[in-house]
């Protein structure tokens, strides 16, 4: 019998993410067989059309049921009933209305970008491609510069990294139309092919703004409220003004002239930066980082009761070098998911992170373990992976450790999101309001990974917060979703506004007893979580694996 055949890595391994030729991600792939459906998945309906507006479905009965803000990508190899109420690359980027089109990311395929749009216009749209490759012989810039030379229409724009260990990691979307309407995408993929084929990724869409009829005061008697358009509008302003007038200027004018009242949700963005964690007021000027999530979450209705066990779910695909201690991930990062008076030990805090044994069994084996980091052969490294330890959850949460045997003791409901073989290159941090996770108090969808290079690094004597990179996400919570305009926004208590999983589609399926307005929100991943056992290992890029995956292949 022939051993397994060998494969290259596609990733030196990097904290952030990997730099890689993009040629190892235009394969064919076979998926695996597919197992029987689980009797104990929700019931979903039948695909619906496209929602060209992106605002989420809301139903007139009562209890208000609106659909979930956030959708997942479509994943080629997985059946139909997986694919529900998702979206393409192209069902954003086919509309022949588009007639400017600026692209921030940290990876480009610019092939495979403008074969997205629709044939008729696509010589005819203005595209800017904003990446962080500053160097130019990185792989990245090089490919990028040599496809804007085939289209006349397609202009780069390097970002501004005055960090060293800073990357361009944002990724959002701009849309100018002819319509004169605008559009702003937030998600989660890198743009190429890889990963808006069989990786799990999340979009978040804004409704299709419109031309305000008056200019907004350049100062408002009052602060807009958090979660509000007009505030979401000078946050992304601030975030495209910090490219500076030579990269964004153009695009900051003309994203000013459109009126975001339609907008439910808050920017938690971040820009190199340093900004002083005492007096910094984001009544006044916009905050960056863990500085705007603490900001953020200090200001988001959550559960008072004290019984209340709320549950901070944080999901990623990278984990960068936090510390030898648990100080900064404890006291800077869950501080800042979590700053209110609640004791602390009554907050439960998971980190999903996959295994290689379910890399190895992803739609595209060891393929798409490339983009997934987290560093632990070193003696620190080791040390950081033995705090966080207690918090690690598996993605899929299927499989079985050597000698393991299903317990069947107990019965217990097991609610599939469709995704366990899409391997995670998404981001969410979820507020559970309890350990039933029936109940969202607030959702994050980001670029962001667990780094303090994206967040923010510990206060320093100066008491400056100190960002390398830029981010950028969109957080949500009930409240939002309530009442019509921006003056009736909740943001003091809870009211009967809720928040509820999603799984296999995008529309809740309130309860009988509930009331109000009920949101949904789609999940990437099943629950209950399934913690890591005791053999359980996070998936290392860096590492060899010579266990075959399911196409035959190792990491070597």
């Amino acid at each position: 019998m022939e051993p397994p055949s060998k494969r290259t890595k596609l990733s030196a391994g990097t904290d952030s993410e990997a730099d890689t030729p993009l040629v190892s991600l235009h394969r064919e792939i076979s998926p695996p067989v597919r197992a029987q459906p689980s009797p104990l998945k929700p019931a979903s309906p039948g695909p619906k059309e496209q929602d060209d507006l992106a605002v989420p479905k809301v139903t007139k009965s009562v209890p208000k049921v609106i659909s979930s803000p956030v959708q997942l990508t479509h994943i080629r190899d997985l059946p139909a009933n997986n694919n529900v109420d998702t979206v393409r690359l192209r069902d954003i980027l086919g509309d022949p209305m588009i007639r400017e089109c600026w692209q921030f990311n940290y990876l480009f395929d610019v092939d495979f970008l403008m074969s997205n749009f629709d044939e008729d216009v696509r010589s005819l749209v203005k595209v800017k491609v904003v990446h962080g490759s500053w160097q130019k012989e990185t792989p990245n810039r090089i490919r990028v510069e040599e496809a804007c030379s085939r289209f006349s229409n397609v202009e780069q724009i390097v970002a501004y990294m005055p960090e060293p260990f800073g990357t361009h990691h944002s990724k959002m979307m701009i849309l100018l139309r002819h319509d004169d309407l605008a559009q702003v995408i937030i998600h989660t993929a890198n743009m190429i092919p890889g990963d808006w084929t069989n990786m799990t990724q999340a979009v978040w869409r804004s409704p299709l703004l419109p031309l305000e009829r008056k200019p907004s005061p350049e100062i408002q008697a009052e602060p807009a409220r958090r979660g509000s358009g007009a505030r979401f509008k000078r946050d992304i302003l601030a975030y495209l003004k910090a490219y500076g007038p030579s990269k964004t200027g153009l695009l900051t004018k003309q994203l000013a002239e459109f009126d975001f009242q339609a907008v439910r949700a808050a920017l938690v963005a971040s820009v190199p930066s340093r900004q002083h964690a005492s007096d910094s007021n984001s009544d006044e000027e916009t905050l960056w980082g863990r500085l705007a999530l603490k900001d953020l979450m200090s200001n988001v209705p959550t559960s008072k009761h004290e019984h209340a066990s709320p549950h901070i779910v944080v999901q990623i695909s990278s984990v960068a070098t936090l510390g030898q201690t648990d100080k900064w991930l404890k006291d800077v990062f869950f501080k800042a998911l979590a700053p209110e008076s609640t004791p602390r030990n009554s907050l439960k805090y998971s980190i999903i992170f996959p295994t290689p044994d379910e890399i190895r069994r992803s739609l595209d084996g060891y393929g798409s373990g490339g983009s997934i980091h987290m560093k632990t052969q070193s003696a620190a490294q080791q040390k950081q992976l033995q705090y966080m330890r207690p918090h690690l959850c598996q993605w899929a949460g299927d499989g079985l450790a050597p000698g393991a045997h299903i317990d069947l003791s107990e019965e217990q409901t097991t609610y599939e999101a469709g995704r366990r073989r899409a391997a995670p290159h998404i981001k969410t941090y979820i507020r559970f309001s309890g350990e039933d996770m029936k109940k969202i108090e607030w959702t994050m969808v980001s670029s962001a990974n667990l780094s303090t290079q994206a967040w923010g690094a510990a206060t320093n004597a100066n008491g400056e917060v100190r960002i390398c990179s830029w981010e950028i996400g969109v957080a949500v919570w009930p409240d939002l979703f309530k009442e019509d305009g921006d003056d009736e926004l909740s943001q003091s208590q809870p009211s009967d506004a809720a928040m509820v999983p999603c799984f296999k589609q995008d529309t809740p399926q309130p309860s009988d007893d509930e009331k109000g307005t009920v949101v949904g929100f789609r999940m990437p991943y099943d629950l209950p979580l399934t913690p890591y056992a005791a053999s359980d290992e996070p998936w290392c890029a860096t590492a060899t694996y010579d266990l075959p995956d399911w196409r035959g292949q190792r990491w070597i």
